[in-house]
């Protein structure tokens, strides 16, 4: 096959955002990051892993250009140090471990600096989308599938059938496959979309290409990393250090923060009025959407914060029904955006693959993710979550 990223500008802006601040700020820092299939039907051909190995060999191959750090260049936060860094950096296929030995048939690891292994999660995954759909399916089927049901999403948006305000397109990892993302963007950029508004994607490459912005700030590993990753921290306390350690690194340029790393609850504890103020909004990734809103607003009301001033940015396992849902019940109350991923970038005729790239370890430490619902963390060691669970717990009913 053809190879399938083509350039390193294929991942997601927060990426750069959070890589930036670990290049600045902890570029000791080891990690471990672990894949996983949710998919109980799913079955990974020893033909399907050998394809995935060539691509990742491929993606290993390549170098940024200097169109490319020029463009990374335009945008406003990112600094000239961290940009000459990437100069010099690639990927490396010696941080990765690629077997059989799952009941899915594969299993990655890859370990090494926290500031390598984190760039590597967003490209595998898209690489593991692809092969498999490419090879399990008649390709050529599934991308009709998949342009006739964009037709009909932008078709939707146009004729008022669903209003969803802000939008952007949030698929790499899930995406179907390359040309499947780069046909979304195209026709959500081009369209016309009523009084929605398609502003941009997470794909650095594509926003390049089609002249939209990309979009994104920090995923829950620069929570679980630095948060959890010093051994020194009480890890009830993660959100406070990695806000701080992000104001830091961005002053006033701080974008979306995360709140569910280890529960919404627990974050409130530490977004204070500084962080509530220096933060454009929050991001909701897990559980009721509208009950997580309603706390937002009613934190940010306790703090003399107007909420019609922040964002409320939703991205959990979005679809336009959903979106247009949620934009109603906050419309008026505060700023409305989505984050759209496998919705857009892989709806078929087939079901989409539930694959996952964690933090399972930082510093020889294990860390985890404890969200708003059952479900969505991944940790190796037991013992560790039932540990973090006490420490929030305490917290709650102490501090």
């Amino acid at each position: 096959m053809e190879r399938m990223v083509t350039s390193l500008l294929e991942t997601d802006l927060y990426k750069f955002s959070m890589g930036q601040a670990i290049y600045h700020q902890f570029p000791s820092y080891t990690a471990t990051w672990s894949f996983k299939c949710r998919n109980e039907d799913v079955h990974f051909t020893e033909e399907m892993v050998e394809e995935i190995k060539n691509q990742i060999r491929l993606y290993c191959e390549l170098k940024f250009t200097e169109e490319e750090l020029a463009y990374l260049g335009t945008i406003t936060w990112l600094k000239s140090s961290y940009i000459d860094f990437l100069r010099l950096w690639h990927p490396r296929y010696e941080d990765y471990t690629i077997g059989t030995d799952a009941e899915c048939g594969l299993t990655i690891e890859t370990s090494g600096t926290w500031l390598n292994t984190s760039m590597y999660e967003i490209p595998t995954l898209a690489i593991v989308n692809e092969v498999y759909f490419r090879m399990q399916y008649k390709y050529d089927e599934l991308m009709a599938s998949f342009e006739r049901r964009l037709d009909e999403k932008i078709k939707w948006l146009a004729d008022g059938t669903y209003y969803i305000s802000t939008f952007s397109e949030f698929g790499l990892r899930r995406r179907l496959c390359a040309d499947a993302q780069d046909l979304a963007v195209r026709k959500l950029a081009k369209a016309d979309l009523g009084r929605s508004k398609f502003v941009g994607t997470s794909n650095v490459y594509l926003a390049k290409k089609y002249h939209v912005t990309p979009v994104g700030t920090m995923a829950h590993e620069w929570i679980m990393c630095v948060g959890q990753g010093n051994h020194k921290h009480n890890p009830a306390y993660s959100n406070w250090y990695a806000l701080e350690a992000w104001v830091e690194e961005y002053g006033v340029l701080n974008g979306t923060a995360l709140t569910d790393t280890i529960t919404t609850d627990c974050f409130l504890r530490d977004f204070k009025l500084t962080y509530a103020t220096l933060f454009s909004g929050v991001r909701h990734d897990s559980g009721d959407p509208m009950e997580w809103g309603d706390k937002i607003l009613a934190h940010y009301k306790a703090l003399g914060i107007d909420g019609t001033t922040k964002t409320l940015l939703f991205s959990d396992s979005l679809d336009f029904k959903r979106a247009d849902e949620i934009y109603r019940y906050f419309e008026g109350r505060a700023k409305v955006a989505f984050g759209i991923g496998t919705y857009i970038s892989n709806d078929t005729d087939v079901d989409p693959l539930n694959i996952v790239m964690k933090t399972t370890v930082c510093n020889r430490q294990d860390v985890a993710k404890l969200s708003d619902v059952a479900g969505k963390g991944m940790c190796k060691n037991p013992d560790y979550v039932h540990y973090l669970q006490r420490c929030i717990d305490w917290r709650m009913n102490h501090v």
